[in-house]
């Protein structure tokens, strides 16, 4: 396995900078051109007023945590391969070629044979971890999602407002749940410099700081917690549907000196055999090619679990 050590954050430029933060409940063609232009320009924005009920957020945050704080022995029973993606219980990688860094993470794939499957297994109390509580906090998440990505083809201007959404709630959908808890440590370290693969990723935190994007190579913005909301980035595959007029957004981690943090990602992504291309209407006079050549979401895997987390991927598939 290719690692890289964490990096200390010392002697690195970090900015401050007000992110975007949109509300759902405002008018509907109002938020599709803010996201629009929060894709365009960060790749990132924070949503709130997602009508995602608080109950269902307390009670996967707190399955989480019980989960963590499991003895080391019982969560390493969890761990198991699929499809070049280590699913169960990791720690201290990100990935088979990955950083190491001090992390933990608990990843399951979205199907609900999987999510019920383990989820029999992973609570010290069988009424916390249980099937309901993360197909729940799941189902909720994916039409979030589906939301937020039917508001982007219509800020597109594109006519079937359905042509993103269709690939993550498909019953064959590659989508991932997961969890990634950091303990205290000192000094900050920062480490996990990737984009991510899939469509669409939605972040959800404790009020613990510890994530960072990069707009450009070198300089980082430090996202401020928001117990109202979740964070939505762009992902590798939403850059080339939109013929590279969204940007997939570079971020990383960051460890807290003291308090322990906890995020819940989910990964939306496509089936496998699903081809990627730009719908015609991505074809403009600023962007009269396709950047892209079309692939599969199984050849975007294979390249992206074939390479060191933080190389570009996206460019191996450029016209």
């Amino acid at each position: 396995m290719v690692v890289a050590s964490p990096n200390s954050i010392q002697t690195e430029k970090i900015v401050s900078i007000n992110l975007p933060t949109i509300d759902l409940s405002k008018e509907r063609a109002t938020v599709a051109k803010l996201i629009v232009k929060a894709s365009e320009e960060y790749g990132f924005f924070n949503v709130i007023n997602h009508r995602i009920p608080q109950h269902i957020i307390d009670n996967m945050e707190e399955a989480g945590f019980d989960f963590f704080a499991k003895p080391a022995s019982q969560k390493a029973k969890l761990a198991s391969n699929y499809d070049s993606v280590r699913l169960g219980y990791g720690c201290k990688n990100i990935g088979f070629n990955g950083d190491v860094g001090e992390v933990e993470y608990l990843l399951l794939n979205g199907s609900a044979s999987h999510i019920s499957k383990i989820s029999t297994t992973i609570s010290n109390d069988p009424s916390n971890f249980r099937y309901r509580v993360v197909s729940a906090y799941r189902d909720a998440v994916e039409e979030l999602a589906c939301e937020i990505l039917e508001l982007m083809a219509e800020g597109l201007g594109v006519p079937n407002t359905s042509i993103f959404t269709t690939f993550i709630n498909h019953p064959d959908s590659d989508s991932l749940l997961r969890f990634n808890h950091y303990p205290p440590l000192p000094p900050s370290l920062a480490f996990g410099d990737h984009s991510d693969p899939q469509i669409i990723t939605l972040l959800r935190s404790n009020p613990v700081s510890g994530l960072q994007i990069s707009l450009q190579h070198g300089l980082w913005i430090p996202v401020l917690p928001d117990p109202k909301a979740f964070s939505v980035n762009v992902g590798d595959l939403l850059q080339v549907m939109t013929n590279g007029r969204f940007v997939s957004v570079r971020h990383r981690a960051v460890t807290n000196s003291e308090k322990a943090r906890m995020s819940i990602a989910y990964f939306g992504a496509p089936p496998l055999n699903a081809c990627i291309v730009a719908p015609p209407e991505m074809v403009t006079p600023e962007r009269p090619s396709l950047l892209f050549r079309a692939f599969t979401w199984a050849e975007y895997k294979k390249a992206t679990y074939s390479l060191r987390l933080g190389d570009t991927r996206i460019d191996l598939f450029r016209n």
